[in-house]
């Protein structure tokens, strides 16, 4: 990419939400509410200084309450109002919503063996359950409104506060990693990315807080 193109580009700074009640007790959130613990407010507070000195333009964020209070932490005293949207949500998970986790690895087993199989390629649109969210679904949704951002925002520095799985799959989809390079659990509550985009395409430029492990594992 070239110094003058990089100019128009738009820096958006991708953070997951600080540590949650749930996330805990290791139950799974979903699109329902969890509020941040004592440590997931310490872990924003840490990642709003590290971006301390970030001119942001504009601050968007998920509309479940652990994304707006992540993002009302990092943005000090900006005078920005943040914008929220549904687009930027964890994935839907339906009836497992709200229960805990190994509820959903022991109920869903098999298909978690099946998809375990499959390439990347096929496992995007792969379903778990009727009513949860498959990889496909969930990162179109979440690519297509940073694209928007990016075309509102040209040459400008944006905040986006959103979830683990979103980002994940983000990164997985602009071929950062291949899914077995970053399972679950791989982002860090409060963590972020630096990326460029013109609108279509997305540039890693910097990465806080994400285990890529060595060998896929």
């Amino acid at each position: 990419m070239k110094q003058e193109k990089e100019k128009n580009y738009c820096t958006l700074y991708l953070v997951r939400h600080g540590e949650t009640e749930w996330n805990v007790k290791r139950i799974n959130q979903g699109q329902s509410e969890s509020s941040l613990t004592e440590v997931g407010i310490k872990q924003a507070k840490e990642t709003a200084l590290k971006l301390k000195n970030i001119k942001f333009d504009a601050i968007f964020s998920s509309d479940l309450t652990r994304a707006k209070r992540t993002a009302e932490i990092i943005k000090l005293d900006r005078e920005l109002v943040i914008q929220t949207s549904k687009l930027l949500r964890e994935r839907a998970l339906g009836s497992f919503e709200g229960k805990h986790s190994d509820i959903f690895k022991n109920t869903l087993k098999d298909k978690l063996a099946q998809r375990e199989n499959l390439s990347d390629e096929e496992s995007w649109s792969f379903e778990l359950a009727d009513d949860i969210e498959t990889d496909e679904v969930l990162v179109t949704r979440f690519i297509t409104h940073l694209r928007e951002i990016s075309v509102a925002y040209p040459s400008k520095t944006v905040l986006v506060v959103s979830h683990g799985g979103p980002i994940r799959m983000f990164l997985l989809k602009i071929g950062f990693a291949k899914k077995k390079e970053l399972p679950g659990g791989s982002f860090k509550n409060a963590g972020y990315v630096k990326i460029l985009s013109d609108g279509i395409n997305f540039f890693v430029k910097e990465v806080q807080g994400i285990r890529k492990p060595e060998g896929g594992e």
